[in-house]
């Protein structure tokens, strides 16, 4: 899951996975096909035909233009320090927040003022709007935005100027005054007062076409912030998210640990949030930077793992939602337990209409029979992927992730993966050639992934052995073969593997009976928030 090395008991059980296991033992699939925990959508609609000449110099995002600008307004820091002010304040003391005004004066009739509240608030200037006499600003906090309505007559001595001379869209500044409601309905603070509490030096992001750069937008997400208030959003669901797991994982026992410094020993149930880091590319599809939460129970199988993801996913959805019936990009998504319970072979059969069972050890005959299959290429175009498959549990995965995945909209468990892809699982107890492991999907993604884990220490060490010749051989293809569609999953198979040592001896001391699961919380935000 991570490069996580955990020398621990735990009853003698290791409580994380080491770098040998990172990529396939527990394979999301590296390429992480969630956005990060915050990613947001672009401006959609066109922006208006508009004489860029006319547009605010504030809005303009060329090199060239920010340059320019910010010279200027660093002359106006020079000023309004020689005027005696200072644009970088210590503090600022507000009575409201603008969230808090909308609610507590709604009740005002249209055109009413209420001269006897006197109230105070801060935010960023995000439009500006100057008729003579009368100025238009609207200033957003944390919380929502409120108008400014500012008459020359109303401000304090030489305000009105240092309004209109060196206040510039992108500065924060506090307020103060009257409530008011403008013949149109909108609540305003009629304002008395106020002061510059930082002069922004850059420009942001053009109003219409706003911050579309998606390298930007990852790397500097408090421009994106600043540009898409909406953002916001998707940290204040993942905060809940996060929250509601610790909250679920504490009710049922599990303690929360550091495995990388932490010595876990007699524990049954531990788990752990953390972040990781890939050094790969970044796109609205694959964050580098990730979290996952990791937890094990001992005396436990991957049946209650099932019973754990259900019951922490709806505890999450009802603190954020509070219902378990959720809209994902115009899709409902019914949360209701019991969730669906499928075989990777039975769903692959019931979406190709063949059992993969009945090839047995030909993994020849199963290749041409998925080579069949829409959506899987053949001849010269075949992936990388499907030339490295070296027994029928890994082209039924091929199959399963070209064909099936996309379409397990609702929840949906799918059990018992090929040993071949699941090095850390162990044997199903039932049916030889599989194990006793699982993935939860829903509207298309891999949310988590458990298993029974694996426990007999000769058959793990026999595992990473053929986990590093299997991936070896897929480098070795990769290396022959460079096609532009294979370069997606380059960085997974770049990197070289080597046994744990240290892992497998703990294995020797004695682990107990176990089960363990792993989810990426930046995948499950996308059932609670659309936009990640």
């Amino acid at each position: 899951m991570g490069a996580w090395r955990a020398s621990s008991n735990l009853l003698g059980f290791a409580a994380s996975r080491a770098a040998t296991a990172a990529s396939a033992a527990r394979p999301l699939r590296l390429r992480l096909r969630c956005c990060s925990a915050a990613a947001a959508t672009t401006n959609q609609n066109p922006p208006p035909p508009q004489d860029r000449r006319r547009l605010s110099a504030s809005t303009s995002t060329s090199t060239s233009d920010r340059d320019s600008i910010r010279a200027i307004r660093l002359k106006k820091v020079e000023e309004l320090r020689g005027k005696g002010y200072e644009p970088y304040a210590y503090k600022w003391d507000r009575t409201h927040t603008t969230k808090e005004l909308q609610k507590e004066y709604t009740h005002l009739e249209n055109g009413e003022v209420c001269e006897e509240a006197v109230v105070s608030i801060a935010g960023r200037i995000v439009a500006r709007r100057a008729f003579g006499k009368l100025v238009f600003m609207t200033i957003r906090d944390g919380t929502g935005t409120i108008q400014l309505y500012c008459e020359k007559d109303s401000l304090m001595e030489d305000q009105f100027e240092q309004l209109k001379g060196f206040i510039d869209i992108g500065d924060i500044i506090g307020a103060s005054g009257s409530i008011k409601k403008t013949e149109k309905g909108e609540l305003s603070v009629y304002m008395k007062n106020f002061e510059i509490l930082t002069k922004s030096l850059l420009p942001l992001p053009d109003k219409y076409h706003g911050l579309t750069d998606v390298d930007k937008r990852y790397r500097q997400r408090y421009v994106d912030m600043i540009s898409n208030p909406e953002v916001a959003d998707v940290f204040r669901t993942r905060a809940k998210v996060v929250s509601e797991i610790r909250k679920t994982m504490e009710s049922f026992g599990f303690i929360e640990v550091e495995t990388p410094v932490l010595q876990v020993g007699g524990l049954e149930r531990v788990y752990e949030i953390g972040r990781i880091f890939r050094n790969e590319g970044i796109s609205t599809r694959h964050n580098p930077e990730f979290t996952t939460i990791e937890m094990y129970e001992a005396y436990s199988d991957y049946e209650s793992m099932m019973n754990m993801a259900e019951e922490i996913v709806t505890r999450c959805a009802m603190a954020t939602h509070g219902k378990l019936k959720v809209d994902y990009q115009g899709t409902e998504i019914s949360l209701e337990r019991p969730w669906r319970r499928e075989t990777m072979h039975s769903l692959v059969k019931e979406a190709t209409g063949i059992d993969f069972n009945s090839f047995g050890q030909d993994v020849e005959s199963a290749k041409s029979a998925a080579r069949g299959l829409p959506g899987i290429k053949v001849g010269s175009s075949e992936s990388t992927s499907m030339q490295s498959c070296s027994s029928v549990g890994h082209v039924l995965n091929e199959v399963f992730e070209t064909i099936v995945e996309s379409t397990l909209v609702q929840p949906t468990f799918v059990l018992d993966y090929p040993v071949e892809i699941s090095p850390l699982a162990k044997p199903h107890r039932s049916y030889a050639g599989l194990t006793e492991r699982f993935e939860l999907f829903i509207c298309g993604r891999e949310i988590g992934n458990a298993f029974s884990e694996l426990t007999d220490p000769i058959d793990q060490r026999s595992r990473f052995e053929n986990q590093i010749k299997q991936h070896n051989a897929k480098r070795a293809a990769r290396a022959k073969v460079k096609s532009t569609e294979d370069q997606e999953d380059e960085d997974d198979y770049s990197y070289e593997v080597c046994l744990d040592e240290d892992f497998l001896i703990s294995l020797e001391y004695g682990m107990p009976p176990a089960s363990g699961m792993v989810w990426l919380i930046n995948c499950l935000q996308i059932v609670y928030y659309s936009d990640c």
